[in-house]
């Protein structure tokens, strides 16, 4: 029997989870799929993305559970490859969970100038008056964190329940304005007509095939699935080993249900014509035509509080990272020194500097908030594959087939969504890669550990291809500073 101890509990530990994973990208679901997919390529795409996330979920739920004493995407990641494998999970991780925080930045003013117009962003970047009050925000995050991980948890955990009305709301008034005619009139589109598509990967598939839709539908789901590994990173604060697994797959299931919801329902509202031609947020204005503004109103509030708990959550999550990056000798010592409050208070200053200057940089970016967006999966797949990878290890070793197997369609499921992001943002982050491997090389001196060839060269190629992709910006090669919206 486990010592019931203090710490977070199952709720609050669920409240990470699907607080993380529903940042903004949901009230915007349906009109982002709209755009290229019928409701028909929505089912089917939510079909495989359900798929490879719950394989990644029973994965952490077998990691949790049955290697305790490992904690954390790092731990995985080391425990099945080595130390330096291990700092490239953990490293991504830390990327990924800031890149995420700008993002919630931008979606917070562009959300905000619904009623605060000057708050608008021609081109997708924050004006110099969102610069300054999303500082003051991310500041006031990290002073929450700061007195306390476990406090933060639990504020965490009522902002989860304030942000759940208006979906709540939206789903009751879709429901109620649902026309199953129109539903299921353009279901398929003309889909039938290239269902060939989902046998021949070719450039020169239109849009409206089945494979073009799945493969655009994808893109816009595996956003808002990350922060599903939120108990994971956080099972070493867990009252109970045990809760951290429950959490993990209760979490998924609620995701799951509230996603598929909100992505279909409106189909039977709007066609998809209309729907891909909406605003943004989308669920903001097609509320406004249900109900009219006092509808829209609602939603908007509900998202920006649904932005500022996701907000909440990921400060807290990139410090665990290299909190526990120190505790396995990949980081230095420097960065799991703690407060009074238990807080990891040098990584949460270092962090909130960092965020600061790229609150400042996003000024310059066109469409700052999918660049951000892209950022954030590419460098949390790699993460995500390496524990599919560990697991399919697992597998093999303890001769169980079906761990082996979930830990397979895990992998292939984060290989595929690491191609759907965007390979030359996979690229561009070698940049931050590189200025890692020097605090690599910190921790291990001071911990007097070697340093083996392999790692060196690995860190010599990844440097190699960071000063390419340098260039590459500097040139605009292959369209990069696009990409960056440059």
């Amino acid at each position: 029997m486990q010592k019931k101890q203090k710490g977070i509990g199952l709720f609050a530990l669920i409240a990470v989870i699907v607080s993380s994973a529903i940042g903004g990208g949901v009230f915007n679901l349906t009109n982002s799929l709209a755009i290229e997919a019928t409701p028909g390529g929505v089912v089917i795409s939510w079909f495989f993305v359900g798929l490879g996330i719950v394989a990644l979920v029973l994965c952490l739920n077998y990691l949790v559970l049955k290697m305790p004493e490992l904690s954390g995407l790092s731990d995985y990641a080391r425990a099945g490859f080595g130390d330096f494998v291990g700092f490239l999970s953990g490293w991504g991780y830390y990327l990924s969970s800031w890149f995420g925080n700008i993002a919630f930045a931008v979606l917070l003013m562009q959300t905000t100038a619904y009623f605060i117009p000057s708050f608008q962003t021609a081109k997708g970047s924050l004006t110099l008056i969102s610069i300054v009050v999303v500082s003051i925000i991310s500041l006031g995050m990290t002073i929450i964190v700061v007195y306390g991980v476990e406090s933060a948890a639990f504020i965490n955990a009522v902002i989860l329940v304030a942000k759940l009305v208006p979906l709540g709301l939206f789903t009751i008034v879709a429901v109620l304005s649902f026309k199953a005619g129109l539903f299921t009139a353009h279901f398929w589109g003309n889909v039938v007509k290239n269902a060939q598509g989902l046998l021949f990967v070719s450039d020169k598939l239109s849009a409206t095939d089945l494979l073009g839709q799945v493969k655009s539908s994808l893109m816009v789901m595996v956003f808002l699935f990350v922060g599903v590994e939120g108990a994971a990173m956080m099972s070493n604060r867990a009252k109970k080993k045990d809760d951290a697994g429950r959490a993990s797959v209760l979490g998924v299931i609620i995701l799951l249900a509230i996603y598929i919801i909100l992505s279909l329902l409106p189909f039977g509202y709007l066609d998809q014509s209309a729907l891909a031609k909406l605003q943004t947020p989308g669920l903001v204005y097609i509320m406004k035509q249900m109900v009219g503004t006092w509808g829209s109103a609602v939603m908007a509030v509900g998202l920006i509080i649904s932005i500022m708990g996701a907000w909440l959550a990921w400060t807290m999550l990139p410090v665990e990272a290299t909190s526990q990056m120190a505790e396995q000798r990949l980081l230095p010592n420097w960065f799991d020194k703690r407060n009074k409050y238990n807080a990891p208070s040098n990584s949460l200053w270092l962090t909130e500097i960092i965020v600061q200057i790229f609150i400042v940089v996003t000024y310059f970016f066109t469409n700052a908030y999918i660049v951000f967006v892209n950022l954030c999966t590419a460098a949390i797949m790699i993460c995500y594959a390496l524990v599919g990878l560990y697991v399919i290890k697992l597998g093999i070793q303890k001769k169980q087939a079906e761990i082996g197997a979930f830990g397979a369609v895990a992998l292939v499921f984060q290989l595929l969504a690491l191609y759907l992001s965007g390979w030359e943002y996979i690229w561009l982050t070698t940049l931050l890669y590189t200025i890692g491997f020097a605090l690599y090389i910190i921790a291990r001196r001071e911990h007097k550990l070697k340093i083996h060839r392999n790692e060196w060269l690995a860190m010599f190629l990844i440097a190699l291809l960071a000063i390419l992709a340098l260039f590459g910006l500097i040139g605009n090669w292959i369209n990069l500073r696009s990409s960056l919206g440059l």
